[in-house]
């Protein structure tokens, strides 16, 4: 497992690589904000409420949580509606994996097809937001389960620039963003192209 690079600010990756529950919340945030601020949201977070702990999270006041979430720098442009699906995130933790994150990829030796399965079933992850969260286990988190590239799909290629899996340093991020405004760029011309 490598350093990750997501928030570009050295704590905020310090513990997206040490806590699973952190990597789950920060994909789970990556919509509609930066990249760098989603995955920065774990560890405000953590900062105000003392750690990162599932159980802790799922139990937590909904009122109070969305107002830590809300609190400047906000967690996400849309706190009230991202801090409901971070608890409903953090019940299913519990509920279901015994409070801990990382058995939604590890618990029973998952082949790639079931890892992507359990992320689907997840509150905000839609297959694309999926797949991609795969590839970057497999990427960069150390997932070694059998076949997670092709449950990946494209996001699951070597040596891609497509999503958050692809990006190591400032130079990678460069060209995941180069990427998507090119993906932007096509879809509004295929826009225009029918209209």
């Amino acid at each position: 497992m490598r350093n990750l690079c997501l928030a570009q600010e050295p704590e905020a990756d310090q513990l997206l690589s040490q806590s699973p529950l952190a990597l789950l919340i920060g994909m789970l945030l990556d919509q509609q904000i930066p990249m760098e601020v989603a995955f920065a949201g774990p560890k405000k977070i953590a900062d105000r409420i003392g750690g990162l702990d599932a159980r802790t999270i799922a139990e937590y006041d909904p009122e109070k949580f969305a107002a830590l979430c809300a609190e400047t720098p906000a967690v996400h442009r849309f706190p009230g509606s991202m801090s409901k699906r971070i608890q409903d995130l953090a019940r299913i933790i519990v509920d279901e994996y015994d409070g801990d994150a990382a058995a939604v990829w590890t618990e029973g030796n998952p082949d790639g097809r079931e890892v992507l399965l359990r992320v689907k079933r997840l509150p905000g992850f839609g297959d694309q937001k999926a797949r991609v969260f795969v590839a970057l286990l497999g990427k960069q988190y150390g997932l070694s389960a059998p076949g997670w590239q092709e449950a990946a799909g494209d996001y699951g290629k070597t040596g891609a620039h497509m999503s958050v899996a692809d990006v190591l340093d400032a130079e990678s991020l460069g060209k995941v963003r180069s990427y998507k405004k090119q993906m932007k760029a096509q879809a509004k011309e295929g826009k225009k192209a029918k209209a």
